[in-house]
């Protein structure tokens, strides 16, 4: 029962004088109707989800389940006539009945259950081909699941009149009949209908298609159409077909696809739009900012080529950030100077201010070619493998920055949802041009300004082997900076600080305290005095939360003797050949600014020692905290060959290379190595405050901040 209507057997059978009834797998009744009832004195409902045993008499229920047995195990119908008897306390009498078990299959095939005729008395030759008749029938019936009915001839014309039919068509008997049931069909499926027609009555195999039908008012209705062949000595003798109306649940199917796909396109263009704004977070420049919102816009619309130009600075040229975007020929395709006057999509959202929708070509050069102000040279004869194209203004402040433009390999009406979506589109990238100019321009303005007050080479000192670097973020300009220079007594001045922050305002910060320095220690070299009068610099002129930190030291190239001091800086890193590796366990002030005594300590460099300065970016990120980069830039120290110790280029690198590896450099790093080249011993070993590598500090009794690990 489960593949055809609920209402078919009561419709087509409840009135069919022989007792009729239909079966599942585990032999329950599924359906009865009144005549079979009244032969056991029962009501329909009786046999409702019943097994025989229950509503039948025990001679009768065996039988009945010999016969399903045979039917739904063996697959052969069964035939049985005997004496049926009364049950319960009813009024039905005893009497011969001929039982005619058969299995009913669904539309793959598959056996379902049975059905079963009783008819009153024996069977005879009459009778025998009336039940035949009756029995296909009704297998066809409960196969097809019919709203409308249809007997065709073995070569496929219609033989009976359907009264259903003609009242939906509208057509008359003689039409109808024989092939003219297929002048109802749509025109577009009417010779597909036949072809699949014509090959099933071929095969014998079972037609099942869905078509088109005209109805009595001239409009088209959906239909199911499903028929089966009727055999008989092995022979088809006819076929019985239905059709099921399924306009309603078309439409509906239909509607439901369109909002789904609506509700899909919606959600995805949202998600573009999301994860536009997640990438344009990270897009600092102008170039990467176009590179996002072409790809997002070009991929969630389907565009072909994508390209975004920006006006330069006398407001009437364009300066296209990625000419990959445009067709390789046309007016305003790559290699082409643009102007405001160029015929183009993007000139047209500039001088309006709105987006430019061209749905074909004709509509191009409908807008374009009648423009007065387009030169002969300029019309737009040959558009390319473009078809289609979309301009839309940036604008910041109402102001225009430039021009979106997308184009399409085929004639294409932008939708109203995809029209809300790339300008939506647009005024993201706008906000992130004007951002990122402006980004560019005080990051060009940090960078020349950092450049000009590093060193541009290191001074040649006897005696003293200096390199440096300076390492800066990728995308970030910040405060680092190193100084060498000489002292009016020959001795030289050695500096390495860090302003913190990032862009312009840390360099300039730089800048100051650089040069500040410079006339300090001109005035008094000694490392106390220099950062006391930083200090002071910082109280008078500095923010209170600028933080800078600085080491300073003074050194006499000739000895390797002098003095250092040191105000917040991470320590200096100590070598000698066959040492350990030290920092520097003298005591780090405060940060510049920042009131307390300033202090300076000995500080000697041996014969053959180096000393390595360095800001915190070589040795503090967000995955490394500060102690934990001190121990492993002194195992890394300890684990340096020996010969890189004389070179300090090549410690330099190899310093950098295994403290960043590994790691996202997310701060400036900046280096200082100074190296005295080893002579041949002259005398004893140093005076008192020797570390076990050779060099010579002093910090006096008090606590080192930076911890010796």
């Amino acid at each position: 029962m489960g593949e055809f209507e609920s209402w078919l057997p009561d419709a087509v059978l409840r009135d069919a004088p022989a007792g009729m009834a239909f079966f599942d797998a585990e032999l329950r009744f599924v359906w009865v109707n009144p005549a079979l009832a009244r032969m056991y004195d029962r009501q329909v409902s009786d046999f409702s989800k019943q097994p025989v045993g229950a509503v039948w008499p025990a001679v009768d229920a065996a039988r009945a389940e010999a016969a399903l047995h045979q039917v739904l195990d063996q697959g052969s119908p069964a035939t049985d006539t005997f004496e049926t008897g009364a049950v319960g306390t009813g009024t039905a009498l005893p009497s011969q009945r001929t039982f005619h078990w058969f299995g009913v299959t669904g539309t793959d095939g598959t056996l379902r259950g049975a059905g079963l005729i009783v008819i009153a008395g024996a069977a005879g030759p009459a009778t025998e081909e009336a039940l035949r008749r009756s029995e296909e029938r009704y297998r066809a019936l409960v196969q097809g699941g019919a709203q409308i009915v249809w007997v065709a001839s073995p070569d496929g014309e219609m033989l009976e009149d359907s009264a259903e039919w003609r009242w939906i068509t509208g057509q008359t008997v003689e039409e109808f009949l024989s092939n003219g049931w297929l002048d109802s069909i749509h025109p577009e499926d009417r010779e597909r209908v036949e072809r699949d027609w014509r090959e099933c009555l071929r095969t014998g195999r079972i037609f099942d298609d869905r078509f088109r039908m005209r109805a009595r008012g001239g409009s088209y209705r959906h239909y199911d159409v499903r028929a089966v062949p009727i055999e008989r000595d092995g022979k088809i003798a006819e076929w019985v077909g239905a059709c099921t109306d399924v306009t309603s649940q078309r439409e509906a199917e239909e509607m439901r696809g369109r909002l789904t796909d609506q509700l899909s396109a919606a959600a995805l263009r949202t998600a573009r739009l999301q994860q536009a704004t997640a990438m344009l977070a990270e897009a600092l420049e102008v170039e990467q900012v176009v590179e996002v919102i072409t790809e997002v816009g070009r991929t969630a619309i389907g565009a072909l080529r994508s390209a975004v130009a920006l006006l330069e600075e006398d407001k009437l040229r364009l300066r296209v950030v990625n000419p990959s975007g445009l067709a390789p020929a046309g007016p305003d395709g790559a290699g082409v100077r643009l102007t405001l006057d160029t015929p183009s999509v993007m000139t047209r959202a500039i001088a309006t201010r709105r987006p430019v929708l061209i749905a074909d070509p004709e509509e191009l050069r409908a807008q374009f070619d009648s423009d007065p102000g387009a030169a002969d040279g300029e019309r737009l004869t040959d558009t390319g493998d473009e078809a289609a194209w979309v301009g839309l203004p940036l604008l910041a402040a109402g102001m225009p920055l430039g021009a979106l433009r997308f184009s399409f390999g085929k004639p294409r009406t932008i939708l109203e949802e995809e029209r809300v979506f790339l300008e939506a589109l647009a005024g993201q990238c706008a906000l992130a041009v004007e951002r990122a100019t402006m980004y560019e321009k005080e990051h060009t303005a940090a960078v020349t300004l950092q450049r000009s007050l590093l060193p541009g080479e290191l001074p040649s000192v006897p005696g003293l082997a200096l390199d440096a670097r300076y390492l800066p973020r990728s995308t970030d300009v910040g405060g680092d900076w190193y100084d060498v220079f000489r002292l009016p007594d020959r001795r030289l001045a050695v500096t390495v600080g860090d302003v913190m922050g990032k862009g312009l305002l840390a360099a300039a910060g730089m800048g100051r305290v650089r040069n500040a320095l410079r006339a300090l220690a001109l005035t008094d070299p000694r490392p106390a005095a220099v950062l006391a009068g930083l200090d002071r610099l910082f109280t008078a002129t500095e923010l209170e939360e600028q933080v800078t930190t600085v080491t300073y030291l003074v050194i006499d190239p000739e000895t390797g003797e002098g003095q250092a001091g040191n105000a917040g800086h991470p320590p200096t890193l100590l070598l000698s050949p066959g040492a350990i590796p030290v920092l520097d366990s003298a005591e780090a002030g405060t940060p510049l600014g920042w009131a307390s005594p300033r202090r300076q300590h000995a500080f000697r460099l041996p014969p053959g020692s180096t000393a390595v300065f360095y800001s915190d970016g070589l040795v503090e990120n967000r995955l490394r905290g500060l102690d934990a980069g001190l121990d492993e830039l002194v195992r890394i120290a300890a684990e340096a060959p020996q010969d890189l110790l004389e070179a300090p280029g090549r410690l330099l690198q190899y310093l950098l290379d295994n403290m960043l590896a590994g790691y996202e450099q997310d701060d400036d790093v900046t280096m200082l190595v100074m190296h005295v080249p080893a002579v041949p011993p002259a005398g004893g070993p140093g005076s008192a405050g020797t570390g076990s590598n050779g060099a010579v500090f002093g910090g006096g009794p008090a606590q080192p901040r930076w911890a010796q690990r």
